[in-house]
């Protein structure tokens, strides 16, 4: 039994890749059951399921780490991953062009503030703020960069990897969870983002 927390998210692609690179077909070999990211920990230790994944920032529970061991990490299924992207249409594009490129730039700006370790405290205060968790549970991981112990990657200037989004893309069209594949190249307009980071020095 595989736990995800729904079919077609990230993890749920990793697992799945993982499975086929392994000769095992994710639709006939398991069973793969769906529940949130905070209760696969008590999936696992009631043996309701085999595999679970471990993300950011429950994979740090140390009853967890204790009780479990890796298997495999997202790159060793897939590679770099690009999961999530901000998207738009032309017309809405061309219409506000002056506007996102001032949102893109206070974004970009943010980015850069949370990830400067000088501003590491206030960050994980304002965390704790949002989140109703002590500040000192975000103090070992958020927004650092530190191996397996560490947070995900952030661009600091929120460029998207598109040749890995290409080969995201392509995976869930492989595994049948798209019925056709997108030319990312053919639609992807960083001319926003880029302008935005040339105001941010």
């Amino acid at each position: 039994m595989i736990a995800t927390n729904a079919a077609g998210s990230a993890v749920d692609i990793v697992a799945r890749a993982m499975l086929r690179k392994n000769g095992l077909d994710d639709r006939k070999d398991v069973s793969i059951v769906e529940t949130a990211f905070p209760n696969m920990k008590t999936m696992l230790m009631e043996k309701k399921a085999d595999l679970i994944p471990g993300v950011v920032p429950f994979s740090f529970n140390p009853e967890l780490r204790g009780a479990s061991r890796v298997l495999f990490t997202q790159k060793d299924a897939v590679g770099a991953t690009q999961m999530i992207i901000w998207a738009a249409r032309a017309g809405f594009i061309q219409k506000n062009r002056a506007a996102m490129i001032d949102f893109l730039e206070d974004s970009i700006r943010a980015v850069q503030w949370f990830l400067d370790p000088k501003n590491h405290k206030e960050a994980t205060e304002i965390a704790a703020r949002v989140s109703k968790r002590p500040a000192a549970s975000f103090d070992k991981w958020l927004y650092i960069k530190n191996g397996q112990n560490g947070d995900y990657y952030h661009d600091r200037n929120m460029r998207p990897n598109l040749k890995a989004l290409q080969a995201n893309i392509d995976l869930q069209h492989k595994l049948g969870l798209l019925k056709a594949s997108v030319n990312v190249q053919k639609h992807a307009d960083l001319s926003l983002v880029e302008a935005a980071a040339k105001r941010v020095k």
